[in-house]
This record gives C-alpha cells, structure tokens and sequence, in this order.
C-alpha cells in the first residue's frame, strides 16, 4: 500500500474512535439522567414541597475507578428545566417539563 492510502486509512480510524467516544460518553450521560429522573420519582420528590437533597451533586476530588457522569448530567436537567432546584441543595422532578 502506498503512504497516502496509509495515511487516510489512519485519519479514517482515528475519526472513527473520536465518534465512538463521543457516542459512548452520549450513552453514559443519557443512563445518568435516567437515573437520576427515577431516583426522583423514588423519593416522590415531585414538587417544590417535597424536594430533597441527592448524594452524587457534586464531584468528589478524589474518585477512584469510572468516572461518574451523574453531577453532569444533574446539570444538564437543571438546564433544560426537566429537575427544580431550591435553594440549590435540594431537587425535584419537573413533572410539566419531563417527557
């Protein structure tokens, strides 16, 4: 095979491993926010009166083995307005604005 063929042949790959990572990360952030929406309605935590505090909010400054995608995902329901926050320790489910 000649160098150039080589050469798009890498890049091919490495574009390929790039989109699979980013795909994966997609899965992982979508079970995390699947998660936490469960975790949620488990604790009836369906309104502003009956918010309570979660465990995983923040990222922990040492943390050994996978990474945790739950802080992040918290953040992203927060964003799109699918899980309340009062006080900024204590969440509930958006029942108007979840799917």
């Amino acid at each position: 095979m000649s160098e150039i063929i080589k050469t798009i042949l890498f890049i091919l790959v490495v574009i390929g491993l790039l989109l699979l990572t980013l795909r994966i990360a997609g899965w992982k952030m979508k079970k995390a926010s699947d998660f936490i929406i469960r975790d949620l309605r488990e604790k009836k935590a369906l309104d502003p009166a009956s918010a309570v505090a979660l465990p995983y909010t923040k990222s922990q400054l040492l943390h050994i083995g996978l990474k945790d995608y739950r802080p992040q995902a918290l953040q992203e329901l927060i964003k799109h307005d699918v899980v309340g926050t009062i006080e900024g320790e204590r969440y509930y489910l958006n029942e108007t604005a979840s799917p």
